[in-house]
């Protein structure tokens, strides 16, 4: 039976990542023979491009297999460098970046570097699933900032102002986002730079998905339109969307010395540092071709087109146009109150599990994300595989009473 050991209060209070869990469900039905088509995993699945790996393939021929600086490799610093003064215009020092294990890990770190305990972090609603956690495992309060969909997801600047007191010491901005798939406007982009600099709050950017867009416009920040906040913008970003290197764990980070000089400390006594060999590999990504980031973004762009038309299609669903990343964030909240045989769907989380156990596709509940009026489709995954799921999710849903 083994020992009923006394954990820490902080694993305690942790939630498993929804997505992850809804993946592994997904994939254990699989293992049982159940023919899943899994809509669950913000993971491209396209593979990762041949100069990548073969950049992987010479790092490892040339015996670059030790250990690096904790901050990362200087000419991968420098690719980062390159590509913050192309996206922003503004030059960047090697002590104002770092490279991590993934842009989780520059999340963890930056929350630990200015977060105390009680200070309070505002968080956009609908979310990642990981900032919530990542908060409170510094000891902070989320704070969180509702958005509605008939508006495009945009943030109600008034009440973010009202939200902000002695307490806040960021906001986190995530565009194009995880789960909606929206961009913040530059006016608001503006505004919410400007605040930060009247309160002296800094402003976490998750541009992970910065390169799949659908609307012909490249990178937006807040840094990117005012410049001039640059004092109060931490930028998070990486390799695993916009070349499908996720397993390969590079994200990168970019903002003020003293910030990026902690987080840099923090990792020392955490993990040291990323992957060698995946370092080399990131660089490659950074500094060679671009083509099959346009190549990935075209085929996004047709699925999205394609599972719009078909979810439009069925009654009661209401799906706000994404304008980039790979998700459609379905309200399916007309059908809360029906049911299948004895099964009453009142939740996001009741209806995630009826599709997958009687349709066969997985779906990430909106309680995930913190709206539990919605379900989160992925749709980086084959149009095969997409064509074949709405058929199924459209059986599932009209066979509700």
């Amino acid at each position: 039976m083994g020992e009923n050991y006394k954990l820490s209060q902080r694993v305690k209070n942790l939630k498993p990542s929804p997505t992850l869990a809804t993946d592994a469900k997904a994939k254990l039905l699989k293992c049982q023979g159940v023919d899943i088509i899994n809509f669950s995993v913000g993971e491209p699945d396209f593979d990762t491009p041949q100069h990548i790996k073969e950049a992987a393939y010479d790092a490892i021929r040339n015996g670059f297999t030790k250990y690096t600086a904790v901050d990362g490799i200087p000419e991968l610093k420098k690719a980062i460098i390159q590509k913050f003064r192309e996206d922003t215009g503004l030059d960047y020092k090697p002590t104002e970046v770092m490279v991590s294990t993934g842009g989780k890990q520059c999340l963890y770190n930056i929350f630990q570097a200015i977060v105390d305990d009680g200070d309070e972090v505002i968080i956009p609603v609908p979310y990642w699933v990981s900032y919530p956690p990542i908060v409170e495992l510094a000891g902070g309060m989320p704070v969180y900032l509702p958005s509605e969909p008939e508006n495009g997801f945009a943030l109600d600047i008034d009440k973010l102002k009202s939200l902000i007191n002695y307490r806040t010491k960021a906001i986190i901005l995530n565009s194009p986002s995880n789960p909606t798939g929206m961009v913040y406007s530059a006016e608001e982009l503006m505004e919410i730079a400007k605040i930060a600099i009247e309160n002296k709050i800094f402003i976490v950017t998750d541009d992970i998905y910065d390169a799949i867009r659908f609307d012909g416009k490249g990178f937006e920040n807040p840094l990117s339109v005012l410049p001039e906040s640059r004092d109060w913008v931490i930028m998070v970003n990486g390799v695993s969307k916009t070349c499908a290197m996720t397993g390969w764990r590079i994200g990168f980070m970019g903002g003020p010395e003293q910030v990026v000089k902690a987080c840099s400390k923090i990792q020392s006594q955490s993990t040291s540092n990323p992957n060698s060999i995946a370092q080399k590999a990131a660089l490659a990504g950074l500094t060679g071709p671009k083509d099959f980031i346009f190549v990935m973004c075209g085929e996004f762009k047709n699925r999205r087109d394609y599972i719009l038309k078909r979810l439009n299609a069925i009654e009661g669903l209401k799906i706000p146009v994404p304008q980039g990343a790979f998700y459609a964030f379905v309200d399916v909240s007309s059908y809360f109150g029906k049911s299948f045989e004895n099964l009453k769907i009142s939740d996001s989380l009741i209806m995630s599990d009826y599709l997958l156990e009687k349709g066969n596709i997985a779906v990430v509940a909106g309680a995930a994300f913190g709206d539990d009026r919605f379900i989160r489709f992925s749709y980086a995954t084959s149009m095969k595989n997409i064509e074949a799921g709405m058929d199924r999710f459209e059986k599932a849903i009209k066979e509700l009473r």
